[in-house]
């Protein structure tokens, strides 16, 4: 439904890197940058070619999504809405991992989406940018420093035993369920022509002209990803360096980079099947009418 507003008023998608189709059916953690609250729409416009998992997924979102057309949804669905602030931060920490615990594999989730710089880019940066001054890290403009919390708590709670044995997490549920447990890190980055990102207003009325918006995918293993905390914060810290490249190289030439051993990168063109959204529209129509025939 939320993708048939946007690709109705013309917001199309174009996804470069690696094909995330090939991860579809394994657990996996995807990251994203966060802009406005037209990413999410976004997310949900690139998921509706992938195969099953696109009902298979669970959302970390701002507590505000709570209140949107589509809030009652996400509730209904056993997303998690996350509080931002210094004061909230623990507690909703500890909240997350029940909220795992309970729901995560107990509704056969999948993959698992959040924005680990926890707020907008306008918002942050200057913020992030001053931390990483006093702190002699990368100065970035693109992206802020993502926060550790969500992150670690996902790792430690949906992460089965590796062979290397250094990652582990909620050992009894995944037994119970024969899960592997999360096995990729998608790191998706988003980017907006001339860096203005679209909002959840203009995405659902459409009155911002036709726009394309790129979205980048590169995959990593789970084994890959280091466990211990100073460790997991470097590596999560590349991740977003790597980004704010990614994202300046789009802003100077209009294209993400190629990827390792590609000599030009290669793009691929998001469609989706007027039929299918005409089909999911009518379906909505229906369900209203059949409620208020029920009510009155």
């Amino acid at each position: 439904m939320v993708a048939s507003w946007g690709w109705w008023a013309g917001y199309t998608v174009v996804e470069w890197g690696d094909d995330v189709k090939a991860v579809s059916e394994d657990e996996a953690m995807v990251l994203v940058n966060h802009q406005a609250t037209g990413d999410v729409c976004t997310l949900m416009m690139c998921l509706q070619d992938k195969g099953t998992v696109v009902r298979q997924m669970m959302w970390l979102m701002d507590h505000i999504f709570k209140y949107t057309n589509f809030g009652i949804v996400s509730l209904i669905h056993g997303d998690f809405f996350i509080r931002q602030g210094r004061a909230h931060r623990d507690q909703q920490l500890v909240l997350l991992k029940e909220h795992l615990e309970k729901y995560y594999r107990s509704r056969n989730r999948k993959w698992i989406v959040l924005f680990p710089e926890g707020g907008f880019l306008r918002k942050r940066r200057e913020t992030s940018q001053a931390f990483a001054k006093k702190n002699n890290l990368p100065f970035l403009k693109h992206v802020t420093l993502p926060r550790l919390g969500a992150t670690q708590v996902i790792l430690k709670t949906l992460v089965a035993q590796q062979e290397n044995g250094t990652l582990a997490g909620g050992d009894a549920v995944i037994k119970e369920s024969k899960s592997k447990g999360l096995q990729w890190v998608i790191d998706t980055t988003i980017a907006y022509p001339k860096g203005e990102p679209i909002d959840i207003q203009t995405w659902i009325l459409g009155y911002r002209q036709p726009t394309v918006t790129h979205v980048h995918y590169r995959i990593f293993p789970i084994k890959d990803v280091p466990a211990e905390p100073e460790a997991l914060t470097h590596w999560l810290y590349q991740r977003f360096i790597e980004k704010e490249d990614l994202l300046t190289h789009f802003y100077e030439t209009g294209a993400f980079p190629p990827l390792q051993g590609q000599t030009k990168a290669i793009s691929r063109e998001m469609t989706l099947s007027n039929l299918w959204l005409v089909g999911i529209q009518s379906l909505a129509f229906l369900s209203g009418g059949a409620i208020q025939r029920r009510s009155a």
